[in-house]
């Protein structure tokens, strides 16, 4: 492993680009920032709010899932979320659009019709050049929303839900053909598949899924998914908090392997490099991001820079 950014406010999001710089957000600092090549951070772009997803859209601007913001507590050096606490100036979550040359933040969306996005996590962009999102709900002190999947167009022109309720959404990623929507949740450490009949609608299951999608996996214990990566070959990447891990699942819902991380809160995977085998972890608690050798490639997104 190789540690190429630290000191970072709660990473999350990482994007490798082309130029072999990887993006990431801040999330408890509200921003976006870039290490280069050479080991430089740079700040892309203050969001404000929380920014926790991150993704190239079809017209090479960066976008974000913003969660609204969350409350984080230095201990022992490393930066915790106080669950059950949002900031005082929390209205809702957003996506929102970067243009990456001037570093120029628009929102798109906080709403979905009248209902309120409340904490988006994660997207993807699909070849049609939409891109399906996660909202995983806020936590406070005696509630929890039920969080949902939504799909929306990049020039904030619509938006419409594709499954809810979920519990606590996180990760959002693609197969290589398309055909298919992996979705994991965080505190029942699911992985779901959702069939994608169109751009935005997916085949639904009925009883006993309780958000039509198809169980994938499911692991024992107490741990807890974050976000997702897919690699070519099909499988699907999950960061695993608590144990600290990278969990490699196939579509058929076996483990292929676990990689250990140096932290429980390892958040974050995505690929890049010439052949796509480097792997780009974000460690939320220590603020760090990592570079390590991958033994299979990582799918190719549909848009990058």
């Amino acid at each position: 492993m190789k540690v190429l950014a630290e000191g970072l406010r709660f990473p999350e999001g990482p994007v490798a680009l082309s130029d072999g710089s990887v993006c990431f957000v801040e999330i408890a600092a509200g921003r976006v920032s870039r290490v280069t090549k050479d080991g430089a951070v740079q700040v892309v772009a203050e969001t404000g709010g929380g920014p926790n997803g991150l993704a190239v859209g079809p017209d090479g601007a960066l976008y974000v899932c913003n969660n609204g913001g969350f409350i984080v507590q230095d201990v022992d050096g490393e930066c915790h979320v106080v669950h059950g606490e949002l900031p005082p100036d929390y209205e809702t979550g957003s996506i929102q659009r970067i243009d990456m040359a001037t570093g120029a933040v628009r929102t798109l969306y906080t709403h979905c019709g009248d209902v309120p996005l409340t904490a988006p996590n994660d997207l993807v962009f699909d070849a049609h050049g939409g891109f399906y999102f996660t909202d995983f709900g806020k936590i406070r002190h005696r509630q929890r929303e039920v969080g949902s999947i939504y799909y929306a167009l990049p020039d904030g022109s619509g938006i419409v839900e594709v499954a809810h309720p979920v519990a606590n959404p996180n990760g959002v990623g693609l197969a290589p053909d398309q055909k298919t929507l992996y979705v994991s949740e965080t505190e029942t450490s699911r992985l779901w598949a959702f069939p994608i009949v169109e751009p935005g609608q997916v085949a639904k299951a009925s009883f006993p899924s309780p958000n039509g999608g198809r169980l994938v996996c499911g692991l024992p214990g107490y741990q807890r998914f974050d976000s997702l990566a897919v690699q070519a070959n099909g499988s699907i990447c999950v960061a695993t908090l608590v144990t600290g891990a990278i969990t490699v699942i196939s579509p058929s819902g076996q483990v292929e392997r676990v990689v250990k991380m140096p932290e429980p809160y390892s958040t974050n995977i995505c690929f890049g490099g010439p052949d796509r085998k480097k792997a780009y972890v974000t460690l939320s608690w220590t603020g760090r991001l990592i570079e390590l050798d991958w033994e299979e490639a990582g799918l190719a997104l549909n848009f990058n820079l």
